[in-house]
């Protein structure tokens, strides 16, 4: 694979889609983005086959480099965590365009770009090695979200779209202000250089900041949550999949890629802060979406919930800590968009998403609430489900940080549970009040072929979470080599007593012999 630019190819094979789309008709169109999207799947397995997870290799493989001008540069490549969120989006986007199959019925052919010419941006995020490239992938995937939410959506659709791109462009204006402060200081565009460049603690404190503007809206979290719901609900079903399953943990991998390398010292100040905003989020989002009637609200909120658990786990500065967020992004990108497709597949038969309308559909659809069950269960987090090994991980990471965080973090898991199976509670089980719900088919063979995958997929990463651990391990270790001389002491450390001398640790053996052989001699 040297040399070949297997990550443009990635790039050229959807633009290319999104292209041809706008010059065919309807049906046309949805086959040619499933083709585009099956053949990234294709280069997406090609690119982890080749992959060199033994750690020896250097850091950064598949390397592609273009100078364009001055110093901005087509600079591409992947580690093992962008190899994880590659993986995770050319999974995602086939099954993003099965759900769109039937539902999207006007303008198919601009829809179909627009989610072809998204999946070139987010495979630019993740593999960009320029600043400036990142900044530009980055921003641009707002694009073809707000229109998706903004023409294929519900009902107030305008009112959601201009929120969601006014929330998340003035964060990141703040982001470009820093970054051209660190091109100018470090003298170079160059991310790898980047991070391990030691900026001026007290500038890293305003870096920080700036980036935390963008990537806290885009995770998204609390207070600056409040787009996402709304987002959610309006979107189509497959722009929830993708808005869940993608553009969130494109946050994460803000943090994962920016904020922590290269802004240790303000990472280590200013992580009190970063606990406490999770903590509230993770107790109030999951309050607030145990009282929705919504289904997607509902969904919506314990997104929120899920991902401060992300950001408790990156702030833990440790390898644990680490290793559980990257779990948490994958898992929670996976659970979210099957939930979303579960209520795509329900809400397409009876156009609400009203819970009281349902009930005791597993009376008249058996596999649906089957398949339900299985991601309620890892919404939840049960183990032998792909999030239980994400939140185990962070949260035993941010336990050697801080045990009152990880207390507050539990809760929210025990909250998660409360609110994930009283939804799943009034929609399979109980009476069938409502005549046209209990009318309902169960899952077609096209909704099978949309849920099938990610149930597998879900299930592989709970039993054998390896194949998962093993790409990231080296970079996650480099990351925490990094952060270690910054890092804060923990509150959770036991505290160890002196070794005993050597002579009085013979003593206490003999005095305890004599007195056994004693004790013998006495029965």
């Amino acid at each position: 694979m040297d040399g070949f630019p297997i990550l443009s190819l990635m790039m050229a094979v959807p633009m290319a889609g999104a292209i041809a789309c706008l010059f065919a008709g309807a049906n046309q169109a949805r086959w040619i983005a499933l083709l585009a999207t099956l053949a990234d799947l294709v280069l997406g397995i090609i690119l982890w086959m080749n992959f060199d997870q033994s750690g020896g290799a250097a850091q950064w493989q598949f390397q592609e480099y273009a100078p364009i001008f001055g110093r901005f540069a087509w600079a591409l490549g992947i580690d093992g965590i962008a190899l994880l969120l590659i993986a995770l989006t050319v999974f995602l986007m086939p099954i993003c365009i099965g759900a769109s199959w039937l539902s999207i019925e006007k303008r198919v052919q601009e829809y179909m770009a627009a989610f072809l010419f998204m999946e070139v941006l987010m495979i630019g995020v993740f593999t960009a090695q320029d600043l400036y490239l990142f900044y530009i992938m980055f921003e641009a995937g707002l694009i073809p979200m707000y229109l998706i939410i903004g023409i294929w959506g519900g009902v107030d659709r305008i009112y959601a779209s201009y929120k969601f791109f006014l929330y998340t462009l003035l964060g990141s204006v703040l982001m470009l202000i820093a970054m051209m402060w660190m091109v100018h200081e470090a003298g170079t565009t160059d991310i790898p250089t980047l991070m391990a460049y030691n900026f001026d603690p007290h500038i890293q404190t305003w870096l920080w900041l700036a980036f935390f503007a963008s990537f806290a809206v885009k995770m998204p979290m609390w207070p600056v949550h409040t787009w996402l719901p709304d987002a959610h609900v309006q979107a189509p079903t497959a722009g929830s999949v993708i808005l869940a399953g993608v553009l969130l943990k494109m946050g994460g991998y803000g943090f994962i890629r920016f904020s922590l390398p290269m802004f240790p010292e303000a990472s280590a100040q200013l992580a009190p802060l970063v606990w406490g905003l999770s903590m509230v989020a993770v107790v109030y989002t999951s309050l607030v979406a145990l009282v929705q009637s919504d289904m997607k609200k509902l969904i919506a909120y314990s997104s929120v919930a899920h991902m401060a658990i992300v950001t408790i786990g990156l702030f833990a500065f440790n390898q644990a800590g680490l290793e559980g967020a990257m779990m948490v992004m994958l898992g929670h990108g996976l659970v979210s968009g099957a939930l979303f497709l579960c209520v795509g597949v329900i809400y397409d038969r009876l156009h609400t998403r009203e819970i009281a309308r349902y009930g005791g559909l597993s009376i008249n659809m058996p596999k649906y609430a089957v398949l339900f069950m299985l991601f309620t269960m890892a919404s939840v987090g049960l183990p032998g489900t792909s999030n239980f090994v994400g939140e185990f991980l962070s949260l035993m990471g941010i336990y050697q940080a801080s045990s009152w965080v990880a207390l507050v973090a539990t809760t929210g898991i025990i909250l998660g549970a409360a609110y994930m199976l009283y939804l799943y509670r009034r929609i399979c089980y109980g009476e069938q009040k409502n005549a046209d719900a209990a009318a309902m088919p169960d899952l077609s063979m096209r909704e099978m072929w949309l849920l099938a995958p990610i149930a597998a997929a879900v299930l592989w990463m709970g039993v054998y979470p390896e194949s998962f651990l093993a790409p990231m391990r080296p970079d996650i270790r480099a990351l925490e080599a990094r952060l270690a001389p910054a890092a804060p002491a923990g509150d959770s450390r036991i505290k160890l007593g002196a070794p005993k001398p050597v002579e009085d640790a013979h003593h206490e053996e003999a005095t305890a012999t004599s007195h056994e052989e004693a004790s013998g001699e006495a029965h």
